[in-house]
């Protein structure tokens, strides 16, 4: 009996260490980012087609208070409330001592500069897909922004998903950089995926998730709960959707729906921000979300 439970102990102490090996925060390599140049007129349109301002703008900011980025804001989901994080240049409660790796490994990685696992309500597992050159270029736009020194609000989770380290675990799970939607040939409908699952992160409202928060892809934009437990979040995909193309861009225009109805709550925010971009991407993430198969809910 005592060599049985010397063995088991010695099999629970080598499964400790391999769990704990396989959850360990990864990084990018420190040449990552090595001989690019970050552009800030580029990083604007990043900047726009990431909604970054939607989440980490204070509660009430509008208009040019908008871009000062002190962060605040409740996500309330069913796993606790999370606040958005200052992101501002400041340099003791911001991310100005963050160098353009450190922005690479948080939007890709899930990383913090200190190797801690980001919680996804930061939505990493859609940012995972931007290119390395528009991370550079955001990071170039973000050090144009107004500092601001307004603390960061610590996060109101319980146990267990206040242990950091099993993010690890999740991530093995939900954290690639595969397409969804593979079979895309058209340049604009690259665009367009690529404005949608990649910097506009549509499908962490959009689709629905399981049980432990990972984003059912077989449903792909076929809408959700909505997390703050009020009403539901659309289905976006000709499964329920019945807007053309050229209905889809206007109203990521001008906010005016086909019935002449008008965009409301966190998608004002998401329209507003969309309203930044050119014609061209607008009309290649409309040819996107009309592509995607249909969900039938």
């Amino acid at each position: 009996m005592r060599k049985i439970l010397i063995t088991l102990v010695f099999l629970g102490v080598i499964a400790a260490g391999v769990a704990w090996w396989l959850t360990g925060p990864e990084r990018l390599p420190d040449d990552a980012m090595a001989g690019l140049t970050g552009d800030a007129a580029r990083g604007e349109t990043v900047f726009y087609a990431g909604g970054c301002a939607s989440c980490h703008a204070a509660p009430d900011a509008a208009d040019d208070a908008m871009l000062v980025l002190a962060g605040g804001r409740a996500l309330v989901s069913d796993f606790g409330t999370f606040y958005a994080p200052n992101i501002s240049p400041d340099m003791d409660h911001g991310i100005g001592s963050w160098s353009a790796l450190d922005l690479a490994n948080a939007m890709k990685q899930g990383v913090s500069p200190q190797g801690q696992h980001l919680y996804p309500a930061f939505p990493y597992t859609t940012y995972t897909r931007a290119s390395l050159q528009d991370i550079a270029d955001l990071y170039a736009f973000l050090r144009t922004l107004p500092a601001d020194a307004t603390p960061n609000r610590a996060h109101d989770i319980g146990f267990p998903f206040n242990i950091r380290r099993a993010l690890g675990g999740w991530k093995l799970l939900f954290l690639n950089d595969d397409w969804v939607q593979e079979d895309v040939e058209s340049e604009a409908l690259k665009r367009g995926r690529y404005l949608v699952e990649a910097l506009g992160h549509c499908a962490e409202c959009h689709t629905p998730r399981n049980a432990i928060g990972g984003l059912d892809t077989m449903r792909w934009l076929g809408g959700a709960p909505n997390p703050s437990g009020q009403g539901e979040i659309p289905n976006i995909t000709s499964g329920a959707l019945g807007w053309s193309e050229e209905e889809v861009a206007e109203y990521l225009t001008s906010g005016f729906t086909p019935d002449f109805d008008v965009v409301g709550g966190e998608m004002a925010d998401v329209v507003s921000n969309i309203a930044h971009l050119d014609d061209a991407d607008r009309a290649a993430i409309a040819a996107y979300v009309k592509a995607v198969p249909a969900v039938t809910n």
